[in-house]
């Protein structure tokens, strides 16, 4: 680990601790007309920034009568409403520790993460009670059930039990006199990992790692009280991307779709007009077909002058491109992970390199994935752990450390394999890092396709391969060959029109204007669905698995 050196003393209030309910807390004083609007069934739902902050202060009173402690795990199941955003920070503001339940896990990983944790209670989603009732017996230190409804709780059928109503605590409880000041670095939230291999990791953000986590992203996205931001990132993942805090700092409209999923991008599309959304998040899965659906609208949204945050996997050069002489809206890469808060890096613009290339080559930088955070450290290193050179051709692990990014994983005994020796957190991704300072991610290690003694980028691919007009959606996987170790098998879906017209050897030639014939899979897999982690990545290993033996069977 680095050594700290203490230098002449200062006379700041460095003893002020960062505690997150002092964002909500100046948040209301400055904006306290700002708008929260909620899409729900029945329309939407709007609040103000002090509204709010009357009912958090209500909930921090009702879930101290339920005696929850300072420490204490409080988990929730939940969509994008206004009521999981409150307990961002009702449940934090008491000292406790808000669990973000990822609700498209198994039953036996859920279970997992709610003992791991030891949670003591589970604020649920009226609509999300049967999955809390499929874990509800693998679940041993919970002690309730808050149920998130607009109906009387007695109305309300379940296993689960003892169950209280979450509007019921509210409409019981005064307003809290004062929040305890926390130690900043006292755990603020968890989010568990979602890889796919082994259990989920448990990661627990502090309060100085959620505020310093708020001031980079809103500086780096350049948002203001001018701005509306539309949480399309599940909340459960990866503490929203950091929006419900940094939006929040500098007084944003804030805009919550509910309760949705990308096959009804009708609903998730109109409000991106109605309220004038100006900043969002997602990733490739949610815009790509966003895209698609607002070709097929009479009236094309203009959306000029909007910034969309896009991460979890590399948006092609085509989406970005389409998406911004469609709409005006602008596709910024970002890049980072559940360990990173998540922002490490993000594709901001920068003059004075853009003003000396072309166009194309300026389309291209925006596929990487952008320059370091401020405060936080990122460099590549070789098999051996030496760092690489930043020339932009020297491709290793990236390892990054600095104030947001986890130190361990709770209660994890092999958390150490995961961090070097001076403090840095192994993505397990490989990239390189150019004159520039721009990372570019190639692959993950894991991913790597190695045929021949060679290295063939699977992101590479797929982004190629998606940017002929007839693809809609593209994954490239190596498989184990007799020959040459491994091959590439590239998995195609196609737009409908283009379907039944396209045959593997004209995706192929396509391929061929980037990659050498060596490189070219020999197989390309037509089919209707790429299968997605939770939290929307493409599942690399379920592929890996399905077509093992492509190459190793005898047609």
């Amino acid at each position: 680990m680095t050594k700290t050196v203490m230098g002449f003393p200062s006379t700041s209030q460095d003893h002020y601790q960062l505690n997150t309910i002092n964002i909500f807390k100046g948040a209301e004083k400055a904006f306290a007309d700002q708008e929260i609007v909620c899409r729900t069934s029945s329309g939407m739902m709007r609040y103000t920034y002090s509204d709010a902050y009357k009912r958090i202060k209500k909930l921090g009173t009702a879930l101290k009568k339920l005696e929850v402690q300072v420490g204490d795990r409080v988990g929730v199941l939940d969509w994008n409403t206004h009521r999981h955003f409150e307990m961002y920070y009702g449940i934090p503001g008491i000292g406790a520790v808000i669990l973000l339940l990822n609700l498209r896990l198994s039953p036996p990983d859920l279970g997992y993460v709610i003992n791991h944790s030891e949670t003591s209670y589970i604020a649920v989603d009226e609509s999300l009670i049967p999955i809390a009732e499929s874990v509800q017996s693998l679940c041993n230190a919970v002690k309730g059930y808050i149920i998130i409804t607009d109906k009387p709780i007695l109305e309300i059928k379940t296993t689960l039990s003892p169950i209280y109503s979450y509007e019921e605590l509210l409409s019981d409880a005064d307003e809290i006199d004062e929040w305890p000041v926390m130690d900043e670095k006292s755990a603020y939230g968890a989010c568990y990992t979602t890889g796919t291999t082994g259990k989920p990791k448990g990661v627990y953000y502090s309060h100085r790692n959620v505020y310093l986590h708020a001031m980079a992203l809103a500086s780096f996205i350049g948002m203001t009280s001018k701005d509306c931001f539309y949480q399309l990132v599940p909340m459960f993942h990866a503490l929203g991307w950091g929006a419900p805090h940094s939006a929040i700092m500098v007084g944003a409209k804030f805009l919550l779709p509910g309760m949705y999923n990308i096959a009804n991008l009708g609903d998730l599309a109109k409000p991106l007009i109605n309220e004038n959304v100006t900043c969002s998040a997602g990733a490739p899965a949610l815009f790509m077909p966003m895209l698609e659906y607002i070709k097929t609208m009479d009236t094309i949204p203009d959306l000029t002058g909007a910034k969309f945050l896009c991460g979890a996997s590399e948006p092609s050069y085509t989406m970005m491109k389409e998406f911004y002489d469609l709409t005006g809206a602008e596709i910024i890469h970002a890049y980072g992970a559940t360990e990173t808060s998540p922002l490490a890096a993000f594709n901001g613009p920068r003059p004075w390199v853009d003003k000396n290339i072309s166009e194309e080559e300026r389309w291209e930088n925006k596929k990487k994935q952008g320059f370091p955070a401020p405060g936080l450290d990122i460099k590549i290193v070789d098999a051996f752990g030496k760092e690489l050179p930043a020339d932009g051709e020297s491709a290793g692990e990236i390892y990054i450390r600095g104030p947001w990014i986890t130190g361990s994983y709770y209660k994890n005994e092999k958390s150490s394999d995961s961090f070097s020796e001076d403090g840095y957190w192994k993505t397990g991704d490989a990239g390189t890092i150019d004159k520039n300072g721009l990372i570019k991610i190639t692959d993950r290690v894991k991913d790597i396709i190695k045929s021949g003694g060679e290295w063939i980028s699977s992101i590479d691919m797929e982004n190629e391969i998606v940017s002929h007009e007839a693809v809609l959606e593209a994954a490239v996987v190596g498989v184990k060959h007799p020959k040459w170790e491994e091959r590439p098998v590239a998995i195609v879906v196609l737009r409908e029109e283009f379907k039944n017209e396209i045959s593997e050897d004209e995706i192929r030639k396509h391929l061929e204007k980037k990659f050498a014939k060596w490189q070219l899979p020999e197989k390309v897999i037509f089919t209707d669905l790429i299968p997605k982690t939770s939290v929307g990545k493409y599942d690399k290993k379920v592929m890996r698995e399905t077509y093992q033996y492509i190459y190793t069977i005898k047609n």
